[in-house]
């Protein structure tokens, strides 16, 4: 493993750096936004205006690669991210955060883009798994360690916007400095929505409900904190354990998928983040006002309800690889994460709504009732397709929300050989015989 990653360490150094500028940034939008006087519903716009960038970013970023080079889009998006970072103190408006996120999803996307196929040049298909691995440990430490930093500083000032400038800005330094050349990023035509429901219904709809969940923990999580009257200390942790739980729950839920029908797998993951939500809104119901909450209960919530929802991505994806050829996995890549950046828009909108209308435990509620929609759905599903037997379904690689597709097309090549592999290892296969 030392030697495996002995060739990408600049690139995974650069990636805990990143997300540890972007991870401090999406809780500080939440914070600075409640002492700004900014309501739920108008953060919620704010929110979803990453993943419009995003989605952008996802879609144009290789043809500028394409256009000027692999290194000058790299370096030109992380400066005007880090210029971003440090104009939220400029202008606190709605409409001009909105616009700013909109600037730092699109960067972000773009940088996910170049750094991964980066990452992806430098393995060989022997050690890829491990290296992507690494990756997505590497991301989600960062988004971790960027909750304790804001810790050390106020969010009433500008000193932590410029700390999240900072960090973003080095990250770039370990990256462009390596001697990684730089690779030919081919990213390809993501699969219409109609052709990728006709492929996998529960895929489809599963990483749809999904985007909806996640961007609203990660994005809604600082600002139910805040009006819920959490110190700043406080939300930092709940916000640290929504991604603590995917460090605990992504192997376990990971081992699971590869031995037992994915959709029973699913079904009950999604029950779990259901019955996290209800503890999170019994929290709230069971001391009345609002000051009155266990904080425990809470964090317990936050940690499970975390813990379900990045596995699901990652278990929703080797699913819907299931039933696609080779050939297939990377387009339905890209209609993948498109699909999961439209769910993204809308939840926080949706639950920014809510909590406007029916008070912050609204936030529990959204997020409960769509884990509700996807386990029945996924009951639904296990009625109208036959069950795949475990040797016949591509293998689990915990790939990220926040990952580009290239990753995603990366971590599929790598399923698709594994299973390869395996089949080639049982008595009768055709390169059992030959040795392969």
């Amino acid at each position: 493993m030392v030697q495996v990653l002995s060739g990408v360490w600049a690139l995974l150094l650069g990636i805990v750096l990143i997300m540890l500028g972007n991870g401090m940034h999406f809780t500080l939008i939440g914070l600075r936004g409640g002492l700004e006087g900014f309501s739920a519903a108008e953060l919620a716009v704010v929110t979803s205006g990453y993943f419009i960038g995003f989605l952008s970013g996802a879609r144009l970023t290789p043809t500028l690669i394409q256009r000027v080079g692999h290194v000058r889009v790299f370096a030109a998006l992380g400066s005007f991210m880090s210029a971003g970072l440090i104009a939220f103190t400029l202008l606190a408006e709605p409409w001009a955060w909105t616009i700013l996120r909109i600037l730092i999803g699109f960067c972000m996307s773009g940088i996910y883009v170049a750094a991964e196929s980066w990452l992806n040049n430098a393995t060989t298909n022997e050690s890829r798994g491990k290296v992507l691995s690494a990756y997505m440990i590497a991301q989600t430490v960062g988004i971790i360690g960027a909750q304790y930093l804001l810790t050390l500083g106020d969010a009433a000032t500008s000193a932590l916007f410029i700390g999240a400038s900072i960090l973003v800005s080095i990250s770039f330094a370990p990256i462009l400095l390596s001697v990684t050349p730089a690779p030919t990023v081919e990213v390809a035509r993501p699969m219409s929505f109609r052709d990728l429901f006709a492929g996998s219904p529960l895929g489809t709809i599963g990483i749809f409900l999904l985007g909806s969940i996640y961007a609203t923990q990660s994005g809604m999580g600082a600002v139910f904190g805040s009006e819920i009257n959490m110190t700043a200390n406080e939300i930092a942790l709940f916000v640290a354990m929504l991604f603590a739980g995917a460090l605990v729950f992504q192997v376990p839920i990971g081992w699971l998928s590869d031995r037992f029908d994915r959709r029973k797998v699913i079904l009950v993951t999604a029950v779990m983040g259901a019955m996290a939500c209800l503890l999170g809104w019994l929290s709230g119901v069971d001391h009345g006002s609002q000051d009155g909450r266990n904080l425990w209960p809470l964090m317990g919530s936050a940690f499970l309800a975390g813990g379900m929802t990045t596995p699901l991505y990652a278990l929703l994806i080797a699913y819907t690889n299931d039933f696609l050829s080779a050939e297939d996995m990377p387009a339905a890549s890209g209609g993948l994460v498109f699909t999961f950046g439209l769910g993204a828009i809308l939840g926080p909108l949706l639950t920014g709504w809510a909590m406007q209308s029916a008070g912050p435990d609204a936030f529990w509620i959204v997020i409960g009732a769509t884990f509700v929609v996807m386990a029945a759905y996924a009951a639904y599903r296990m009625t109208q397709r036959m069950t795949l037997s475990a040797n016949e379904t591509e293998a689990y690689l915990g790939v990220l929300p926040t990952a580009s597709a290239v990753a995603i097309e990366a971590a599929g090549t790598w399923a698709a050989e594994q299973a390869e592999d395996e089949d080639a290892g049982t008595p009768g296969h055709p390169l059992a015989e030959t040795g392969r």
